[in-house]
């Protein structure tokens, strides 16, 4: 089950590891993921973002729509502006979003990072179970320190 060379503690201190070893298994991982469709595609969509014209306008505007809203928060929702700046925002965000290209980079960033999500929660869970693996999900709260629960068995969490 374990190769000659692995890591098996079985307390603090009396396991060794090879870090060479286990450096060029990470660079062969990390060369499978970049030889990865999923990867291509990323790339692909984020160069067709990059050159797309329309895409670097609606971009420089948002920027503009977001300081706007950044000077108005500073006041909260009793700025005059503040509830228009933040509607502004979500317009143009909206027209971004609403291009194709940038669609599909989204779609193909998204399942990159699941994949990567999937690699590390696999590195994380076979070494073991109350191992956190960060999310980039919005509103993912749980584990230590996030307000939800976790199983690292402190007591002092959630």
């Amino acid at each position: 089950m374990y190769e000659y060379g692995q890591a098996v503690a079985t307390e603090p201190g009396a396991a060794t590891i090879d870090m060479g070893s286990l450096l060029l298994k990470a660079y062969e991982l990390g060369d499978t993921i970049i030889a990865s469709e999923p990867v291509a595609e990323y790339l692909f969509w984020q160069s067709e973002v990059a050159k797309n014209t329309e895409v670097k306008q609606i971009q420089r505007e948002f920027e503009r729509a977001k300081e706007l809203f950044e000077e108005t928060q500073r006041f909260g929702r009793f700025h005059p502006n503040y509830h228009e700046a933040r509607q502004r925002v979500k317009e143009v965000e909206a027209r971004l979003n609403s291009i194709p290209c940038v669609q599909q980079f989204k779609q193909f960033e998204k399942q990159l990072d699941e994949l990567l999500h999937e690699v590390a929660t696999t590195i994380a869970r076979s070494v073991s179970d109350t191992i956190k693996v960060p999310s980039n999900e919005k509103g993912a709260s749980g584990g230590c320190g996030g307000g939800g629960s976790c199983s690292c068995g402190s007591g002092g969490c959630g």
